[in-house]
């Protein structure tokens, strides 16, 4: 067990710690750091990780230490995901990083800082965690906080020319970047990253003023720092979009406090204008976007200036791209001058997700170019996807000014007729024969449909012109967008065949283009069920989503799942509906293609997949199945009359049955009178029929063959009393027998009173087995365990064996579902405790009166193999006033009885001796 395991790990702490003892420790380690090393990997993170702190004690205080191939055991610990063995991880990276700086200091002459971080950037380069980089400054935050705020040293070191061997590589100033932009975040926000702590962390007044502090000094240290580091890595992607992230977690109050800062300010404003005219990569792009949007805020007294400058660079790309716009439309333009138009529109594009860009007036030109590049396909994604991102920013900027403002009907109307004209312009893109054209049109769809639902529109009377529910066609070319580009595997992301032929790092980049267009296509389904969710599309829309839940659950199950969790929260009985629907859909594609038995069966466990998801409250989802079993007989049984033999559909009601499961007692009886009523006559003989009716009998033949008449009942006691008084004369011959033996044996002349009572031990016997057995039936008279005769070996486990095996059995996938959807395991009675296969019970020597015998037959003796497995726990008892419980004695001359581990009791030294006489 997991609290055994941590007692035994602090244990050891308290032992290593004690210097004068680590010399008797030395075999200790030797013969068990194998299992320390491996308890690291504990399920229980708390036993993880004290067992890092006993290996950070073993690695301090003994002479041996742990090798580094014993050290890498715990180093990828930093970047896991439950926070306080990730700090335990890092006190031990830390202490490990210590040892190494001081070698780097004496071979190449640097101080303790430098050469820390020197240390710090190989390690975070060797891990090939680079997207990590807030975990592992998270994981060293306590031990190493006041290292990972010396902000100076890094950008002395960031600002250091590399020559004559001094110096950071590219590879290490992108890495040292990366940690210094996590250091910021951690230090300005003062949380944890995503993932570490659960729910909304609540600072302390303590954590608040060192929050302050750090922001304060961050601020005053990168303020002045910021235009020349920007100024050097202004040429590489990577590293200027690191850097133009630092700002945001400045206090931008700063700049207007102190005068000498806003020359600052100023060059800053300078540098992001020059980065936006060097790059068109969208995360610059983007990133250059989030600051403007940051120091152009009304809260700073500088905003003025700084939407000045920005204002200035946008009508610069206005005019660019206006320049070539009549040459661009009517298609005599030359590649270079497409080139400009597209790259000026880009940068645009990305401004207008931070900013109301409605003075460029750019958008009847891009509502022009988007019309004409659906008609005709004459434009690249380089101008299209741009025009997509601008239009559709621009109408959510509309939308914020007819919010704040008191609109006339004319301006709603003229919105309303933008909107419906975007519709119209996107549902031609989710057709285009370019890949990046039609997922843009799909988001922004997504995007834009949610906010002009009549759900954002409802607390504003005067705007419900504005709720524009998609039109039937729209949402028909939707939904065959989910099952065309995001439900099938696209070719391109297939693995070469001839991996001899694919250079060493192809698969790892291909590996990172697959994880990258699923997590597009995870972002993709997720828009269209919000649609679902939040109304917009109605529920049988999720037809298609939910079709894919068995055969695409590894990639989007919890999407999908999530939906159906919400779907019957809206609507209990239209959700059932909606499932039956997606069933029905599905059988019959199967049987317009030609049915098979394998198609069949995929849609059988995806029926079986989508009733498990309905929880185990069988009371509130009563109506909603009751409604899908009638809407899917009606579905099987549809044309019976018309079609001579069999429906077309009759395969159908093995689908349903399915579900039966889940139906209650009267429900069945009421689905079994539907059955026969729409059923036509030849039916019965029908094996779907036959098969879906036994699905629903089954549990009411169950329950009729557990009740007893009360004439069963009385001759069950009469029954009992006779093997009651049966078993009370054969104990008292036994106990006479063995306690003469018994009496021999003993040399102390030590006087054992216990009550002989033959019982078979239950450990080969499975607990479910066990209780199917023993349970009395209502009415009648239950099996005793001693009755029953077994052939399963019982083989020799301990406690914490035991305790992992119960904690790593494999489940099936009902299982995960219906612990997924709230089942929790109830607490074991007293008979089920004690039934386990590895629990013995103890049975004290004051026992009462044979009145208390189980019923049942005497045992028989076992054969030889029999009892290599089955145990027989014999008790004497010669007196009932002995006042202490005693573990029995035991007589190996005894051919009747058979012996059994004894407990960890204590008792006297005589009886363990008869024991292991």
């Amino acid at each position: 067990q997991s609290v055994v395991r941590l007692q035994c790990v602090r244990a050891l702490q308290a032992l290593y710690q004690e210097r004068d003892f680590l010399g008797r420790l030395e075999f200790f380690t030797n013969r068990f750091k194998e299992r320390m090393l491996t308890m690291v990997f504990d399920k229980e993170p708390d036993v993880a990780a004290e067992a890092v702190n006993l290996l950070l004690l073993i690695q301090q205080f003994s002479e041996e230490g742990l090798q580094e191939e014993e050290c890498a055991h715990v180093y990828t610990l930093v970047f896991a995901a439950h926070r306080g063995l990730a700090a335990a991880a890092g006190c031990f990276l830390y202490h490990k990083l210590k040892t190494l700086v001081v070698r780097e200091e004496q071979a190449k002459a640097m101080g303790p800082r430098e050469a820390f971080f020197n240390v710090l950037i190989t390690f975070f380069l060797q891990s090939e965690c680079h997207d990590h980089g807030a975990y592992l400054v998270d994981s060293l935050w306590a031990v190493a906080g006041v290292e990972l705020r010396d902000w100076e040293t890094m950008t002395s070191l960031l600002l250091q020319e590399c020559e004559h061997g001094q110096g950071l590589s590219n590879q290490e100033e992108g890495a040292l970047l990366e940690l210094l932009l996590c250091t910021v975040r951690r230090a300005a926000q003062a949380i944890p990253p995503v993932g570490r702590v659960q729910g909304k962390r609540l600072l302390s007044m303590k954590d608040k003023k060192i929050q302050i502090q750090d922001k304060r000094r961050l601020s005053s240290h990168f303020m002045p720092l910021m235009p020349q580091l920007l100024a050097k890595y202004s040429a590489d992607v990577d590293n200027v979009s690191l850097l133009l992230q630092i700002p945001l977690y400045f206090d931008l109050e700063t700049y207007s406090s102190a005068k000498r800062l806003e020359k600052y300010l100023d060059l800053l404003l300078s540098q992001l204008c020059s980065v936006v005219e060097k790059h068109t990569d969208s995360s610059v792009l983007e990133a250059c976007a989030c600051l403007a949007c940051a120091l152009c805020s009304d809260a700073y007294t500088f905003s003025a200036r700084a939407d000045r400058a920005f204002s200035q660079l946008l009508d610069l790309l206005a005019e660019c791209f206006n320049s070539y716009f009549d040459e661009v439309l009517q298609g005599t333009a030359d590649d270079e001058d497409v080139y400009s138009a597209s790259m000026a529109l880009k940068r645009i594009a990305a401004f207008s997700s931070a900013r109301d860009l409605k003075s460029c007036e750019l958008f009847e030109p891009c509502m022009q170019l988007l019309k004409s590049g659906v008609e005709s396909p004459i434009f690249e994604k380089e101008l299209m996807v741009p025009a997509l991102k601008y239009v559709s920013f621009q109408l959510m900027w509309d939308k914020v000014r007819v919010l704040s403002s008191t609109p006339t009907e004319a301006e709603v109307l003229r919105l309303k007729q933008a909107v419906r004209s975007f519709h119209s312009v996107s549902q031609g893109c989710l057709s285009s024969g370019q890949a990046e054209i039609r997922d843009q049109a799909f988001v922004l769809l997504c995007d834009l449909l949610l906010v002009f639902s009549a759900r954002a529109v409802r607390t504003q009377p005067a705007l419900h012109a504005l709720a524009l529910p998609p039109a039937g066609p729209l949402c028909s070319e939707m939904a065959a967008y989910l099952v065309d580009f995001i439900f099938t595997d696209d070719p391109e992301d297939d693995p070469q065949d001839d991996p001899q032929d694919v250079p060493p790092d192809a698969d790892e980049e291909q590996e990172k283009k697959m994880m990258a267009a699923l997590q597009h296509k995870r972002n993709m389904l997720a828009g269209y069920c919000k649609l679902v969710i939040y109304g917009v599309l109605d529920l049988s829309a999720a037809t298609d989503v939910f079709k894919h839940y068995f055969k695409c659950y590894r990639d989007f199950g919890d999407i999908i799942k999530e939906t159906l969790r919400r779907s019957r929260q809206i609507n209990t009985v239209q959700s059932a509906k909606t499932v039956c629907l997606c069933l029905q859909q599905l059988f019959s594609e199967v049987v317009s293609t030609g049915s098979s038995k394998e198609e069949l069966g995929r849609i059988r466990d995806l029926a079986k997949k989508l009733a498990l998801s309905f929880g185990i409250d069988l009371l509130r989802i009563r109506k909603a199945l009751v409604c899908l079993h009638t809407d899917g007989v009606r579905f099987a049984l549809r044309d019976h009359e018309e079609v001579p033999g069999q429906p077309p559909n009759l395969h159908f009601l093995e689908v349903l049955s399915e579900f039966s499961f889940k139906l209650i007692h009267e429900d069945r009886t009421q689905l079994v009178a539907f059955l026969k009523a729409e059923c036509p006559a030849a039916a019965p003989c029908w094996p779907p029929v036959r098969m879906y009716q036994r699905s629903l009998e089954g549990r009411s033949l169950e329950g009729r063959a557990s009740a007893r008449p009360r004439e069963e009942e009385s001759q069950g006691e009469e029954e009992g009393e006779e093997l009651t008084a049966y078993r009370r004369d054969s104990l008292r011959a036994h106990s006479t027998s063995s306690l003469a033996k018994r009496r021999r044996t003993s040399q102390q002349g030590t006087r054992t009173h216990a009550r002989t009572t033959p019982t078979l031990e239950t450990h080969s016997l499975h607990p479910s087995l066990l209780d199917l057995l023993s349970s009395p039936q209502r009415g009648g008279v239950g099996l005793d365990s001693s009755s029953i005769h077994s052939n399963l070996p019982t083989p020799p486990f301990s406690s914490t064996v035991v305790a992992g095996i119960e904690g790593t059995r494999p489940t099936s996938e009902e299982e995960e579902e219906e612990e997924e959807e709230g089942v929790r395991s109830a607490p074991l009675s007293e008979e089920e405790f004690s039934s386990r296969p590895w629990m013995r019970k103890v049975r004290s020597k004051v026992r009462r009166q044979s009145s208390h015998s189980l019923p049942g037959p005497a045992p028989r003796h076992s054969p030889p193999d029999l009892e290599a497995h089955l145990t027989l726990l014999s008790l004497i008892e010669e007196d009932q006033s002995e006042e202490e419980p005693q573990i029995e004695e035991f007589d190996s001359s005894d051919p009747d009885s058979s012996y059994t581990l004894p407990s960890n009791r204590q008792t006297s030294s005589n009886v363990l001796d008869d024991l292991f006489d």
